[in-house]
């Protein structure tokens, strides 16, 4: 059975550090770059509403459920966006990576291709989980291309499953990397760094 702890997580100059409430200005700052709020199919919060955003995310990690981080650009020493495991289910070993989001101006880097790298790695090598799952919105159809470019496998889609913040509700996209599937997914995502860093 999986254990998660807060762990900071580094490689080709992104650091995955654990979120705490003293991230909540430079988070606001990064997503105010873009006003990543008005993606309706996203979970940025508007302005005003960090705070309870790292506070949910906090109350999540006390409760077994996630673990969340802040991205930081180590170059600029920026705060780039925030990531997390969810719906972390430890008796079957099995993860989710998500609450993904990222500064417009980090969008299309190398930055998501290494953050997903670090936490596949921390996921399967460290924790030995033995299934690592992602979801998104049936209209986020960037993240979407961006999941299955991981090399993740599309499990299906769960009808009217979850309340948008506009009160609509969506339809999740659920795919998912097995452990035996690790192996030839950290060799792509490896490759893919090596030939597009920028």
């Amino acid at each position: 059975m999986i254990h998660l702890e807060p762990v900071t997580l580094e490689r080709n100059g992104v650091r995955l550090e654990p979120m705490a409430l003293g991230h909540v200005p430079a988070l606001e700052a990064a997503a105010a770059d873009g006003e990543l709020w008005k993606l309706w199919f996203t979970t940025v919060p508007e302005p005003g509403g960090m705070t309870k955003y790292v506070e949910d995310a906090l109350k999540g990690q006390a409760a077994g459920h996630m673990l969340p981080w802040v991205v930081r650009d180590l170059a600029s020493g920026d705060l780039v966006g925030s990531t997390r495991y969810h719906d972390i289910i430890a008796v079957t070993d099995r993860v989710e990576i998500g609450y993904t989001w990222y500064r417009a101006s980090r969008q299309r880097t190398h930055v998501n291709t290494t953050c997903k790298l670090m936490l596949l790695a921390h996921g399967f090598d460290t924790l030995g989980c033995k299934v690592v799952g992602l979801r998104t919105d049936n209209f986020n159809f960037r993240s979407q291309r961006a999941i299955e470019a991981l090399g993740a496998k599309k499990d299906g889609v769960i009808r009217h499953h979850h309340p948008r913040r506009d009160g609509t509700v969506r339809d999740t996209v659920m795919y998912s990397i097995l452990a035996g599937e690790w192996p030839d997914v950290r060799r792509h995502l490896e490759l893919r760094l090596a030939r597009n860093r920028d």
